[in-house]
């Protein structure tokens, strides 16, 4: 038996492709095998930048002894969550109903017709601290299959049973909830920002208690509610996180880019793993908060994430990579540590002393013994940019860190709107020419006859995309027609929403399923409304509805809007501030943006519009004028709605937006 990794272009699969377990990729012959020879499958689900995927892979699935208990008694499967979202959130909430909490690794095992009957996440080799072992586990597993398989029957057509009823009673036929509007929509928004304030760390920011990730969808619904309702308490916590982020360890002080999460709750240790899509939403959250305020340090950060992602995580072909991992040489942020003496040895002596002094380089450390740079203890902004450098090419040779080079559609799409919005308030078209090539690369390699795709590496696409990959496309989209005022981006965006509506839209009860006509059917069609690390596609598309119906007034798409809007009004009754992104839809629904037609008479003449307008303004561009929207004088001319109210025509825009740049 060999192991069946070997041709697959999932770097995380690749990571086990020599393991001496003979792992299956996700497929029929597996299933079928398992069948034939009537075994369970031991499924593991994980991705390439994971810590703790790569402390069990060591540990277990790198032993000889646990391959052989494996390889004997089980059919092994390995799945990369990133290519197979649908896979992951099937059995990550088959983990949940089993265990409580859920995480990577995730250990399932299956019967060979995909219905799981017992789940955990990381296991050690052999049992420890209270904890049962994986070679303990497989040995009872395997006895029990063997000796007592109705038990375990029992138990995976219970589970299934139980997912099953939660997901049938969870969504509501779309009929009963399409005019459930203003007041039940308004106090969703009061209760969410009620939520925020409770849980809201007023010494550290964030929200909660450690471990911190950064949610940014939140601190954009924040940063809306500020705009809509003027409430300071709002946008005091917004600046409060942004800042506390910044300063922590979560930033990468000498690289740019954040950090997975911290770990702790003044945002001083992180998880080192390096995301794109956490950097692509911290670009629209400190972007926002620029405009907002016009403090510039929002901006700075924005831009160091972006320049750190263009140098480090951009392909030359244009497209936005996955992932760096935490690990170098086996040890969890190695890359990152320093300590006093080598800063001076690189530096010298009263430059390396100065530069530890500002970024909190101690001799005692602050993890393990060595140091995070981080200003936490040093607010006061100094000009360091000549050390920074040097340090950061001395960092990148001083040990490696794996990146995960693989492409994903959906993640790839949240980076084209950040370099969008960013290129808005900065005027530097290298944003803007970024996201236009990694758009370019979507279509040509990613997109196959009007279908999106999930990832690309080596020259090969995987399989067909699921719901983010549509959602996200169309959320970049629209922000490329919001940054150029391209009708070309707008009609794509139009034609995937309509696409996306065909292939995964539950006609009878409202929502998106997560994967859609065109995709393998798996046990459970879940709808994903929760956000989570990145907002659910369910959010996604509501947003995406109201822009498109705003931009296009399409009754169709409006009628489309309204429906997601109640299907999500609906779904986050009971944990409103869990669906942030929806929120940010909702607010726009009851109190839309300001809305600007322009009737032109010469393109270039508004050339500067998108820069000189809200990042949250719509802005419709007719070629030419019509009876509702005649030109003024015969020149260009703007049409201005704002607050359900419009003004007169007029050929100058006399908006001081720019008083903020």
């Amino acid at each position: 038996m060999l192991n069946h990794l070997k041709n697959q272009t999932s770097p995380y699969l690749l990571q086990h492709a020599d393991n001496p377990v003979n792992w299956y990729p996700w497929c029929n012959e597996a299933f079928e095998r398992a069948e034939r020879e009537d075994k369970p499958i031991f499924l593991s689900i994980g991705y390439s930048t994971c810590h703790w995927c790569h402390v069990m892979a060591h540990e277990s699935f790198e032993d000889a002894q646990i391959a052989e208990i494996l390889n004997q008694h089980f059919i092994p499967i390995k799945v990369d969550k990133e290519e197979r979202p649908d896979i992951d959130s099937i059995y990550m909430s088959v983990c949940q109903a089993f265990t409580g909490s859920g995480g990577w690794p995730t250990t399932i095992f299956l019967t060979p017709q995909q219905k799981p009957f017992f789940a955990g996440t990381y296991f050690p080799k052999t049992a420890r601290y209270g904890q049962i072992g994986l070679k303990e586990l497989l040995e009872a597993i395997q006895e029990k299959w063997k000796n007592d398989r109705g038990e375990l029957l029992e138990s995976a057509e219970e589970v299934l049973a139980f997912l099953q009823q939660r997901s049938a009673v969870r969504v509501k036929n779309v009929s009963s909830v399409k005019d459930s509007k203003n007041a039940a929509e308004t106090q969703l928004i009061s209760t969410a920002f009620e939520i925020y304030k409770r849980t809201f760390d007023k010494a550290y920011g964030g929200f909660g208690e450690a471990p911190k990730f950064p949610t940014p969808h939140n601190l954009l619904f924040l940063m809306k509610y500020y705009e809509k309702s003027h409430e300071e308490e709002a946008l005091k916590m917004v600046e409060k996180t942004l800042l506390q982020m910044y300063r922590g360890g979560m930033f990468d002080h000498i690289g740019g880019g954040f950090s997975r999460y911290s770990t702790d709750r003044l945002f001083l240790v992180p998880h080192f793993e390096k995301m794109l899509y956490d950097n692509a939403l911290l670009i629209l959250a400190y972007c926002k908060a620029y405009q907002i305020t016009g403090k510039r340090i929002y901006c700075d950060v924005a831009e160091r994430t972006a320049g750190y992602i263009l140098r480090e995580m951009t392909s030359p072909e244009g497209g936005f990579y996955s992932a760096q991992d935490a690990d170098s040489e086996g040890v969890e942020g190695k890359y990152y540590l320093f300590e006093p003496l080598e800063i001076i040895a690189i530096l010298g002596e009263k430059a390396g002393e100065e530069f530890n002094r500002y970024y909190d380089i101690t001799e005692k450390g602050n993890f393990e013994g060595k140091s995070i740079p981080n200003l936490l203890q040093n607010a006061m902004p100094q000009n360091l940019n000549a050390c920074l450098q040097t340090v950061y090419e001395y960092r990148k040779n001083r040990y490696a860190l794996h990146l995960d080079d693989k492409i994903l559609t959906s993640w790839n799409g949240l980076m084209i709107a950040a370099m969008c919005h960013l290129y808005r308030v900065t005027g530097n078209k290298v944003y803007l020419d970024a996201a236009v090539k990694a758009q370019q690369f979507i279509l040509n390699q990613l997109c196959k006859e009007e279908t999106l795709h999930v990832s690309y590496r080596n020259g090969r696409r995987s399989e067909k995309g699921f719901l983010d990959d549509y959602a996200n496309e169309i959320f970049a989209l629209l922000a490329l027609y919001e940054a150029t005022l391209d009708e070309s981006y707008l009609e794509q965006a139009r034609s995937f929403c309509l696409k996306a509506v065909v292939d995964f839209y539950d006609e009878e009860k409202g929502g998106f399923f997560l994967y859609g006509k065109e995709n393998e059917q798996l046990i459970l069609r879940p709808k994903e409304t929760y956000d989570g690390a990145v907002f659910s596609g369910n959010s996604a598309m509501a947003y995406n509805l109201v822009q498109l119906s705003f931009l296009t007034d399409e009754e169709d798409l409006r009628e489309l809007a309204k429906q997601q809007l109640a299907f999500l009004s609906a779904e986050a009754e009971q944990y409103p501030a869990g669906q942030a992104m929806f929120l940010v839809a909702l607010l726009d629904d009851i109190d839309p943006p300001e809305k600007i037609t322009v009737v032109v008479k010469e393109m270039q003449e508004i050339a500067d519009l998108p820069r000189r307008v809200s990042l949250d303004a719509i802005v419709r561009v007719l070629k030419e004028p019509t009876e509702e929207y005649p030109l003024k004088n015969d020149k260009t001319t703007f049409y201005v709605c704002r607050g359900r109210a419009c003004q007169p025509p007029v050929n100058e825009l006399n908006h001081d937006w720019g008083s903020w740049k």
